[in-house]
């Protein structure tokens, strides 16, 4: 595929909609959408994909929990694996969130470990934790056929447009929301409910193609030392302000919270560097009491929860409206949206 064909792919529907320059008014909002959305459309998260880290109650004495969804294969596969051998062997447990930084990210693990402001000895590590490579942080196309991916953006720019695919006289059809135009990457897209972005590459120079997941509002990451230094997963953080795209590819990758997020984005700031609490700030510190995969709970403590397929005609058109807004309160509709605006809905199940 060529550079041209590879920008005309990810200049789909959401980027320059024909429908996005005159707001008809009564149309639904997105949540109006997503609540349309059939059962069929909806995706269960395996109970072995999901954390639920327990933090200490607040001064209320309410109780405060935090649920991740795990990142699926292909992405952040040696990571993923040492994070589940962390939380299985209860390391995590009785570590703390060590540092909040205002529009960017908390981040949570050993109080001793890669923290300016700490003094004392780092908590040893399990043995058998994965080494990851920097190549890690992305993965081949092919891994999520790409190709094919591109390949159906193409077409369906085309539908939107009306016009007719060679040897075809089709001109109507669901525009999927599976390709933003995006300004860190040749495109950006949607796959099994995760959020992308793509360098294509180019075979006639030998290019491959690369994906990799991107660092949006919500999303956990692996806290790292300088390179070749990866993390091993004892440190994580999550995004909590402007998403900071420019981590993409230098930083792993390895969830996203989908519950409990107030506890952690409402959290006071630190006034060390980076963020990070201070000793005279010690007690601002909230201790995680446990961090645990949700299949090793006992069944009636395991949450559940479900994404909305970003493969579905339902997630097209929440995309569009997202991008597009006509319902009442808006006046005039975007025209587009970058990526990180519109997050993947999730919900919890069965109470």
């Amino acid at each position: 595929m060529t550079r041209q064909s590879i920008a005309l792919a990810a200049a789909v529907a959401l980027a320059f909609p024909v429908s996005a320059q005159e707001p008809s008014g009564g149309a639904a909002s997105p949540n109006e959408i997503v609540a349309e959305a059939s059962a069929e459309e909806w995706v269960t998260i395996a109970a072995d994909d999901l954390l639920v880290m327990t933090l200490a109650p607040d001064a209320d004495g309410n109780e405060r929990k935090v649920t991740i969804q795990m990142m699926p294969a292909p992405f952040s596969q040696g990571w993923m694996e040492n994070i589940r051998t962390l939380a299985r062997a209860g390391w995590y447990d009785g570590n703390s969130i060590n540092r909040v930084q205002d529009n960017y990210v908390v981040q949570w693990g050993d109080p001793n470990y890669d923290n300016p402001e700490a003094d004392g000895a780092a908590k040893p590590l399990p043995d058998s934790l994965n080494a990851v490579p920097e190549t890690a942080y992305t993965v081949d196309g092919d891994a999520i056929a790409l190709s094919v991916k591109l390949a159906d953006s193409e077409r369906d720019l085309a539908l939107e447009r009306g016009e007719a695919l060679a040897g075809t006289d089709e001109t109507t059809g669901i525009i999927l929301a599976n390709g933003l135009v995006d300004s860190y990457s040749q495109a950006a897209l949607f796959d099994n409910g995760w959020p992308l972005a793509t360098n294509a590459g180019d075979a006639a120079e030998g290019e491959p193609a690369t994906i990799w997941p991107v660092h949006c509002y919500g999303m956990v990451g692996v806290g790292r030392n300088y390179s070749p230094d990866t993390g091993s997963g004892a440190e994580l953080y999550t995004v909590i302000g402007h998403a900071p795209r420019h981590l993409d590819r230098n930083i792993a990758l390895v969830g996203r919270i989908v519950e409990g997020m107030e506890h952690l984005s409402s959290l006071p700031r630190g006034t060390g560097d980076l963020g990070f609490y201070t000793a005279d700030e010690a007690n601002m510190r909230t201790p995680i009491l446990s961090i645990r995969v949700a299949s090793d709970l006992p069944q009636a403590e395991q949450p559940a929860f479900e994404y909305l397929s970003t493969e579905g005609e339902t997630f097209a058109r929440y995309a569009d409206a997202r991008a597009n807004r006509r319902d009442p309160f808006f006046i005039v509709p975007a025209g587009g949206a970058d990526i990180c605006n519109i997050p993947v809905p999730v919900r919890r199940v069965g109470g």
